[in-house]
């Protein structure tokens, strides 16, 4: 599952102005508890209303009015169209509602940017720079917490600049994106050494905790100050890893508003390509860390009864694991209720390979009793054969570690579990929705309303507002997705999201995201044919 979005979680509450907006506005930017922009709220609202379902409010209308009262604050946010400057200058009444929906979405992602660079500040001056934190920790220790946070702070403080001083320039933004682009370019870099180095800081930060009293005693005491809202270090130490993610986001946003054709939608694929390509590189790099250390303990654990199996490798990843039970013995109904004809087994499935285990008495050992390719995995699900098999299946081995054809009668806790088990182990097994890919206009789509964490390698994040195209359901309660804006697949709770019931809002949300990907696949066969039409240069360097 995508990691970053893992991240999305919380947030600080703290006002700041941007004082360099002065002569044009002045306004306060609250950090959200929840690291949550009111945009999500209004998205799913509208969305509501054209389902007909009832709202949070009664006031919602088609006019981009954000408005939304902060969690813990007597404030509210401020936007674009509610600042003094605006309303004075008479653009509400001469603007079309698009392109207000336009300017609060370039006004959100400057608002927000400032709002992440003052927690930076305080992580800085609170923490970093703080001679009772400091005075406790060798240099190494520093370097282990902080890493190159420095770096972090010198690019964002140049890019919140730039974003201000586009602000300044006028009261009606022209564009972000290419503000983006160019300093996504030349200095966010940073942000994936940061981001690949956090499973060592995360690791080392626990074990200074247990070794150096003082720190410990002295970050408890930081921690506990009012000016940190209750939030604890590690909070800030991830503000870059949530950064750097949602400034995707924001970007994706403001490209699904923009014209088509249009010099702002080229600046936004373009800013939205060099994010990506952040995003993706920091995902590589967390990925391969805690892939690797994941199978040097897994393959700790393991003990082979006759032929061993090589579980470390660079093209090798866990995909699931648990333990379910192996039904052996004649399947009468009178069997089928005796609990000796369960066996518990641990199953450890990785990308391509599965093993089949018995978990030790200790519950510290594995005993592998078989193992085979992923690619020679078969399955049946015989929940058409009774309530008394609705929680089994049969799992087909065409090749194990003997080469012989093998299979297992297996029973989870519930239906989906053995559904999840199931997709699990025969990705290629055909859902009861069609995905995404197939551009049927009229598949079933839900929107995320709470966000959720994935706690299994199986589940999927999903973040507010998120839509999503149904794969499967289970009666007791839970969907397998597939998010439109990045293809993400995985599990997650049905009491977190709604379905869209409007066909109109559900061939729009396809729409936005073929076209998006339309132009992102335009600009890169753009770039390639331009790499393609470069001129061979000679052995001295001349074309």
């Amino acid at each position: 599952m995508h990691l970053l979005e893992c991240a999305f979680n919380v947030y600080n509450v703290i006002c700041a102005k941007i004082s360099k907006c002065v002569k044009i506005v002045s306004f306060q930017i609250i950090i959200l508890c929840q690291y949550r922009d009111t945009s999500k709220q209004q998205e799913i609202e509208q969305r509501r209303q054209r389902d007909g379902l009832p709202t949070a409010g009664s006031g919602v209308t088609a006019v981009p009015a954000l408005q939304l009262q902060l969690r813990n604050s007597m404030h509210s946010l401020s936007l674009w169209q509610n600042l003094e400057a605006v309303k004075d200058s008479g653009l509400l009444k001469t603007l079309e509602a698009k392109e207000i929906i336009l300017q609060e979405a370039m006004f959100e992602l400057v608002t927000s940017e400032a709002s992440y660079y003052k927690s930076l500040e305080l992580l800085e001056t609170h923490f970093l720079r703080n001679p009772v934190l400091v005075n406790t920790l060798s240099q190494s220790d520093m370097h282990f917490l902080f890493s190159n946070i420095e770096d972090i702070m010198k690019a964002s403080e140049r890019f919140l600049m730039d974003l201000e001083h586009r602000i300044e320039e006028s009261i009606l933004i022209s564009d972000v994106c290419d503000i983006v682009y160019c300093h996504a370019v030349k200095h966010f870099q940073v942000f994936i050494s940061y981001v690949i180095n956090q499973a060592y800081q995360e690791k080392n930060y626990r074990r200074i905790l247990q070794e150096n009293t003082l720190f410990r005693e002295n970050i408890s005491i930081l921690e506990n100050q009012p000016k940190v809202k209750g939030l604890s270090f590690t909070s800030f130490l991830i503000l870059p890893f949530q950064r750097i993610t949602r400034l995707k986001l924001l970007v994706q946003n403001i490209l699904k508003k923009v014209e088509e054709n249009s010099k702002r939608e080229k600046t936004a694929i373009l800013a939205h390509q060099e994010l990506e390509r952040i995003v993706k590189e920091c995902n590589e790099g967390v990925r391969k860390m805690s892939r690797t250390e994941e199978l040097i303990s897994i393959e700790k654990t393991l003990e082979f009864k006759s032929k061993s199996v090589p579980v470390i490798s660079h093209s090798r990843w866990l995909l699931k694991k648990g333990e379910v039970q192996q039904m052996s013995g004649p399947k009468s109904t009178r069997t089928m209720r005796s609990r000796k004809l369960y066996h518990p087994i641990y199953l450890f499935l990785f990308n391509n390979l599965l093993l089949i285990t018995k978990r030790s008495s200790s519950g510290e050992k594995y005993q592998v009793l078989d193992s085979c390719s992923r690619s020679m995995l078969r399955t049946e699900d015989l929940e058409d054969q009774g309530q008394m098999l609705a929680c089994v299946f049969v799992l087909k081995l065409l090749e194990n570690q003997e080469d012989r054809e093998v299979s297992y009668m297996l029973k989870t806790e519930s239906i989906s579990e053995k559904m999840r088990w199931i997709y699990a182990l025969t990705p290629n097994r055909r859902t009861r929705f069609l995905s995404t890919s197939t551009h049927q206009p009229d598949s079933p789509q839900v929107q995320c309303i709470q966000s959720y964490s994935s706690q299994e390698p199986d589940e999927l994040s999903v973040e507010m507002a998120d839509v999503l195209h149904i794969l499967e359901c289970t009666d007791d309660g839970w969907m397998l997705g597939e998010r439109l804006h990045d293809g993400e697949r995985g599990w997650f709770p049905i009491r977190v999201v709604e379905r869209i019931m409007n066909a109109e809002v559900r061939a729009q949300n396809l729409k936005e995201c073929q076209r998006i990907q339309q132009v992102q696949e335009g600009a890169q066969g753009a770039r390639a044919a331009s790499r393609g039409r470069r001129p061979a240069k000679t052995r001295n360097g001349n074309a």
